[in-house]
């Protein structure tokens, strides 16, 4: 397989792609909203209230593409006649990325 191809795999696809795009606007509207507070002079903990809140969205879009991440390297591996712990390693550079 050559790196165009698994760079293709490794993209995330279909309803899960939908889904993400969804969470993204969003989150999109979440931070227009928290400069809104700001320039509306809002409280610190409404205004902490909601950057938690997008926090947490964040979170979830990053975990939502680190388990299709964490699968696409286990098909891959898998398919290539490859052993899982190399899936692994792969997926664990990835997941360091983020935390």
């Amino acid at each position: 397989m050559n790196q165009h191809q698994e760079d293709h795999i490794d993209k995330v696809s279909g309803d899960i792609k939908e889904d993400l795009l969804k969470r993204l606007r969003r989150i999109e509207g979440q931070v227009r909203g928290l400069q809104r507070m700001i320039e509306e002079d809002r409280s610190c903990q409404e205004v902490v209230y909601q950057v938690a809140a997008v926090k947490a969205a964040v979170v979830q879009v990053a975990m939502t593409i680190l388990s299709n991440q964490l699968a696409s390297c286990l098909t891959q591996e898998l398919a290539k006649g490859g052993h899982p712990e190399a899936a692994v390693q792969h997926f664990t550079e990835v997941f360091k990325k983020f935390y």
